[in-house]
């Protein structure tokens, strides 16, 4: 990935003569604004520097001969392509001509800190959704509890109530379905040899050594460890899958209403989008996969590593808490406000970083 200005995007594009840099630029700034392919005419009247239609005319071809633009229909005027976003979005990080955010948004986000960090991020979720009027999430890292204790209860036939303990104090409740018959005895037996062996794992530690034993066939002869083990591969496995990073989003109506009315994406495009933010660890694979280091990541397009995405551009920035580093940002059409989707993202995530520093100061 290219880094230019604070930003990354598998794509960089090649560097441009200033006439046709200014003249992109205009034209993206044109086609953000109102979503018409933009004439000749008019880059002539508003390039602001002298320049004839016949010299936009020129400009213009070489443009889309180098893959900046494209014109939709031989009489339309001309649109950007990814590319031309691309080059466009490092322009404006170079040149940092970014809107600013008002303070007022820390200030909302510090009133919801005073709850709780899950009020946090689900304000924050909402505003950047609110500021870029495009979907905003945030993604909150689970922390890696140390079991101190598991305990299981028979609820009926085939549903066992497990218990976690963890070494904060914290206490999780999960209901799984065990195929098999098992006395109260047994799993107060299964129980204190987990709790034995495990005390001072995280949950993934745990998971990893049970599926050690598992494939050791000294444990499969005898019935109480082969128990305690199928027990313990169930339960630590839906409770991975639960303790994943957690995200919040806002704005899904924003980004239907703008896919179909403002791009023109199918909807069998957006309800893939929809499916992976609702199936969260496709989000979280796909931010993994794009953010190598802390900072300001950008996405467009066809950049997207995943089909169902090339319709969308990703702004993306990272927070932390001192310990653990976080994902925020915003998802919307390649037609996006640029410079305040990039200003919006980057401001929230330093301002997060600011209150989370002095939540655990305090």
């Amino acid at each position: 990935m290219s880094t230019t200005g604070g930003t990354r995007g598998p794509t960089s594009a090649p560097e441009l003569p200033e006439r046709l840099q200014r003249l992109l630029s205009v034209l993206v700034r044109e086609y953000i604004e109102h979503g018409e392919p933009v004439s000749s005419q008019w880059l002539a009247e508003h390039a602001g520097y002298p320049v004839s239609s016949a010299t936009v005319r020129n400009i213009l071809a070489r443009l889309e001969e180098l893959g900046f633009v494209r014109q939709p229909h031989t009489s339309a005027g001309r649109t950007p392509t990814d590319l031309g976003y691309r080059y466009y979005v490092d322009s404006l990080l170079q040149a940092r001509r970014l809107a600013r955010l008002s303070p007022e948004v820390e200030a909302r986000l510090r009133r919801a800190g005073a709850l709780s960090a899950s009020d946090v991020f689900a304000h924050v979720s909402h505003e950047l959704s609110r500021v870029s009027h495009h979907l905003g999430f945030a993604l909150v890292p689970a922390r890696e509890e140390r079991l101190n204790r598991i305990d299981f209860v028979p609820i009926d036939g085939s549903r066992i109530l497990v218990i976690v303990v963890a070494s904060s104090g914290d206490i999780t409740h999960k209901l799984i379905a065990y195929p098999e018959i098992v006395t109260r005895e047994e799993l107060i037996e299964a129980a204190n040899y987990l709790s034995a062996e495990f005390a001072g794992l995280t949950l993934a530690e745990a998971r990893s050594h049970v599926l050690g034993r598992m494939h050791q066939h000294r444990v499969l002869y005898d019935t109480l460890l082969a128990r305690a083990m199928r027990l313990a591969g169930m339960t630590l496995d839906q409770m991975a899958s639960d303790t994943d990073d957690n995200v919040f989003v806002s704005g899904m109506q924003t980004l239907l209403e703008d896919g179909v009315a403002e791009e023109g994406v199918p909807l069998a495009t957006l309800r893939a989008i929809l499916s992976m933010i609702e199936e969260k660890h496709r989000l979280v694979r796909l931010l993994t996969a794009y953010i190598e280091q802390p900072g300001l990541t950008v996405v467009i397009g066809n950049e997207h590593t995943t089909p169902d995405l090339r319709s969308f551009s990703l702004v993306a920035a990272t927070y932390t808490d001192g310990e653990r580093t976080g994902t925020l940002g915003i998802i919307g059409p390649t037609r996006m406000r640029y410079s305040r989707a990039i200003a919006a993202v980057d401001s929230v995530s330093q301002a997060v970083s600011r209150i989370l520093a002095d939540s655990s100061n305090n």
